[in-house]
């Protein structure tokens, strides 16, 4: 039997296993937020950030802000008063289970995010990678900015970005579509997007 994939709004049950889905993703890292800071972060933006759902499991997450070209979210606390006007979207954070990774889930979560965003009128994703996940960006499409690391993400952090491409009359995927077809990438988990 095929497992579901679903991806929606994030609900106010979904925070616990959204905090330990980032605790173990960046604490590693050194780059874990918590709770406080990523709710400022969906409530910044509640349309452009999502849980994703594999049956009846919570399965990743991704969040994703309004933030002018070359800006990003600081780590060390809360969004701090509104969203700036931009046609730049962040890709904050995209983090699938470990146990679930290889599986296509973080491209159904990158495709649910680019379809928002054209339908939304932005023109560009930006994000941080971090954790050695430039190749992984890169393979997405996403290009590398020359510059200083992005502060606070590490020393080896690389901000990068790509167009949304242009708007079709077509839809994408449906949010909820089987899991089935494995990826040869590791789905996204140590990329601070």
């Amino acid at each position: 039997m095929t497992e579901v994939v679903r991806i929606r709004r994030i609900a106010d049950g979904d925070w616990p296993g959204i905090v330990a889905l980032e605790s173990r993703a960046y604490t590693p890292l050194g780059l874990s937020e918590g709770r406080e800071a990523l709710e400022s972060r969906v409530d910044a933006s509640p349309g452009t950030c999502f849980a994703l759902d594999l049956g009846r499991q919570l399965a990743g997450y991704l969040l994703a802000l309004p933030y002018p070209e070359s800006a990003y979210p600081e780590l060390d606390g809360p969004e701090r008063g509104a969203t700036l006007p931009s046609r730049n979207l962040h890709l904050h954070d995209i983090v699938v289970a470990e146990h679930l990774r290889h599986r296509g889930l973080a491209r159904h979560l990158l495709r649910h995010l680019m379809a928002t965003a054209r339908a939304h009128g932005y023109e560009q994703i930006s994000l941080v990678a971090v954790g050695g996940s430039e190749t992984f960006w890169a393979g997405r499409g996403f290009t590398a900015h020359p510059g200083p690391p992005p502060v606070g993400y590490g020393p080896t952090a690389v901000y990068m970005s790509r167009t949304t491409g242009p708007s079709t009359t077509r839809t994408t995927r449906p949010a909820t579509v089987p899991a089935s077809e494995p990826e040869k990438w590791a789905d996204a988990g140590a990329p601070r997007a």
